[in-house]
C-alpha cells in the first residue's frame, strides 16, 4: 500500500521515577528490577492520557493541516464511554473531525497504522493521525514486583498520507496471529461486564495489571519467529535487507531477544531502560525517537514488531 508516514511526535512527563526509588515499594532492590526487566526508570504522568496523546500529536502534526480522521490506538482507555479519542480531539482543539479506537494492548499502534493504511489507500481519507496514549503507572500491582517495575507513562503519535507520485514509501507487509488459549497470561479482569465495579465480588486485584512474565516471553519469543519470518517473506526481503528494528519495548531482555531472529543489535531500537513500558505507547515512542534523532531514512526498510495480550504477534514492514 503506497502510504507514508509524514510526521511522528513523542510526549514524556517530567516527573521521573528511579527504579532506586521503586525498589522499596515492591520490596525488591534495585540491581533486581534492573537485571530482570532492564528498567532504570520510567516516566509517571500528572496529567490523563487525553492531554499526553494531544502533546505527541501536536508534535507529530507541526505547522501541517488538521487530520481528517483521528484514530486513538491506546491500551487503556480514559473511560470505558464514550471512546478515548474524542478526548483526545476536545484536547486538540478540534470538532467534527471522525475519531475511534482501535484496541489491541500493546499492538494497538501497530493494528492502528495498519487500519490506517488502509483506509488511505482506499481513498476515504487523506491524512490520519494516530495516537497512542498510556498510564501505565495507574495499574501497577505491587503484589508482582516484575510486572509494576516495568511500566512507564507516555504518549506518541503519527500521521499518515497517501505517497505522492515519484516517492517509494510504502507498507510492504503486515502479518498478525492470536493466539486465545494464552489470553490468561497477560489480563485486567476489571473494568467491563466480567469483573464490574458494582459487582461485590469485584476486588481491588481485578482491576490492577496480572502478567506471567515468563510465560509471555516464552509464547512471544516462539510465535513471534514465525510471524516475522512470514512478513519479510510477504514483503519479498531477506532478514539483512530490514534497515532497522523498531519491537514493542516489553522489557530489557524481550528486546534484545530480538536478535535472536537474526538482527544485529545495532539495528534494534531499545528505549526501555530510560521509559519502561508504556504499554501501546512503547512502540511508537521508540519510532519516534528513531525518527528524531535520524537513524531513519526515506527508502530504509524499518520493521515494527512485538507481542501483546491476547495473545497476539505482529510484524510490520515500511519502505519509510
Amino acid at each position: 500500500m503506497r502510504v507514508k508516514i509524514v510526521g511522528t511526535g513523542r510526549y514524556l512527563p517530567p516527573r521521573v521515577e528511579t527504579s532506586a526509588e521503586l525498589a522499596p515499594r515492591i520490596g525488591k532492590t534495585e540491581d533486581w528490577i534492573v537485571s530482570r526487566t532492564g528498567v532504570q526508570r520510567r516516566h509517571v504522568s500528572d496529567i490523563p492520557m487525553a492531554q499526553m496523546g494531544a502533546r505527541a500529536a501536536e508534535d507529530a502534526l507541526g505547522d501541517g493541516p488538521k487530520p481528517d480522521l483521528v484514530i486513538n490506538a491506546s491500551g487503556v482507555p480514559n473511560q470505558v464511554i464514550p471512546d478515548s479519542s474524542v478526548f483526545i480531539q476536545e484536547e486538540l482543539g478540534y470538532t467534527g473531525i471522525p475519531s475511534f479506537s482501535v484496541h489491541a494492548t500493546c499492538m494497538s499502534f501497530a493494528v492502528g497504522l495498519h487500519t490506517a493504511a488502509n483506509l488511505v489507500h482506499s481513498g476515504a481519507y487523506g491524512r490520519v493521525l494516530i495516537v497512542s496514549a498510556d498510564q501505565g503507572t495507574i495499574g501497577r500491582n505491587f503484589e508482582e514486583p516484575e510486572s509494576a517495575s516495568l511500566f512507564g507513562d507516555g504518549a506518541a503519535a503519527a500521521v499518515l498520507e497517501p505517497t505522492p507520485e515519484g516517492e517509494a514509501s510504502e507498507l510492504l507487509a503486515f502479518q498478525m496471529t492470536t493466539f486465545p488459549a494464552k489470553a490468561c497470561l497477560t489480563e485486567v479482569r476489571g473494568g467491563g461486564v466480567r469483573c464490574h465495579p458494582n459487582d461485590p465480588a469485584t476486588t481491588t486485584a481485578d482491576n490492577l495489571f496480572h502478567m506471567d512474565g515468563p510465560g509471555v516471553f516464552k509464547n512471544a519469543i516462539r510465535r513471534g519467529a514465525v510471524v516475522i519470518r512470514r512478513a519479510i517473506r510477504a514483503a519479498g526481503l531477506e532478514y539483512t535487507d530490514v534497515d532497522l528494528v523498531v519491537p514493542h519495548q516489553s522489557s530489557g531482555p524481550g528486546v534484545t531477544a530480538i536478535a535472536r531472529f537474526g538482527f544485529p543489535l545495532e539495528t534494534i531500537v531499545s528505549t526501555v531502560e530510560e521509559e519502561g513500558n508504556c504499554v501501546a505507547a512503547s512502540l511508537p515512542l521508540a519510532l519516534s525517537m528513531a525518527n528524531q534523532q535520524g537513524r531513519i531514512q526515506r527508502g530504509d526498510r524499518v520493521m515494527l514488531c512485538g507481542s501483546g495480550a491476547g495473545l497476539s504477534v505482529i510484524a510490520m514492514i515500511l519502505r519509510w
